[in-house]
């Protein structure tokens, strides 16, 4: 295409730098995260960060741990 150059990586984008905050509610412990190094509460919100690229990937993975996002935010340069 016009203005492309095949030697350009897909991490030269703009959306590859962005990330978003999700806040996530609910996530109970199970097999699929007892490999992280922590446990989970079930009544706290968690805040967890993610690159533009993997955000339906998370939403997935937050979806099979119990957990509701609560909201999605873009982490801007004050936070």
């Amino acid at each position: 295409m016009f203005g492309q150059s095949a030697l350009v990586g897909s991490g030269d984008t703009p959306s590859s730098s962005r990330i978003f905050v999700y806040e996530v509610q609910g996530l109970r412990q199970n097999t699929e995260n007892d490999k992280n190094n922590y446990d989970i509460r079930n009544s706290s919100s968690i805040f967890i960060k993610v690159p533009y690229k993997r955000m339906n990937e998370e939403m997935r993975r937050i979806t099979r741990m119990g957990g509701t996002i609560v909201s999605i935010k873009p982490l801007t340069s004050e936070q």
